[in-house]
């Protein structure tokens, strides 16, 4: 049994698989996913779990080289964003309409959707390398 980072398997297979480039979302409850892009639910009830519980995860093994959200995320969820930029650090998030960020998530390798409600809990992280 692994004993330390992710423990479900579905994202831990995504994440060794990536290259660099390569995306996976983090999405909330109500994302619609591509039917050809492969979707890990975690969803369990409202809230469960958390978007932010979900990404903090997430980038404990994945490099990331930039990320996306929805511009709309920075007028309607301000704090969210706060919350990400801090979780991100130096990593830059570029912002587009959510039209635009809905059509990004066709490339994606993976899309793991949470049980987030809140508006535009969204992103798209690009892998980066570590050396």
């Amino acid at each position: 049994m692994k004993k330390i980072g992710l423990l479900n398997q579905p994202i831990s297979t995504v994440i060794a698989g990536l290259g660099h480039t390569d995306t996976i979302v983090i999405a909330d409850a109500g994302l619609p996913i591509p039917p050809t892009t492969q979707r890990i639910d975690l969803a369990l009830t409202q809230g469960i779990p958390s978007f932010l519980e979900t990404l903090r995860a997430v980038l404990l093994e994945l490099q990331v080289e930039q990320a996306m959200v929805a511009e709309e995320m920075l007028t309607v969820s301000p704090d969210l964003y706060r919350e990400i930029q801090s979780l991100l650090g130096a990593v830059p998030i570029e912002t587009v309409t959510h039209t635009i960020f809905k059509s990004e998530t066709e490339s994606a390798r993976a899309v793991i959707r949470t049980g987030e409600f809140t508006p535009y809990a969204n992103i798209i992280l690009s892998a980066g390398v570590i050396f």
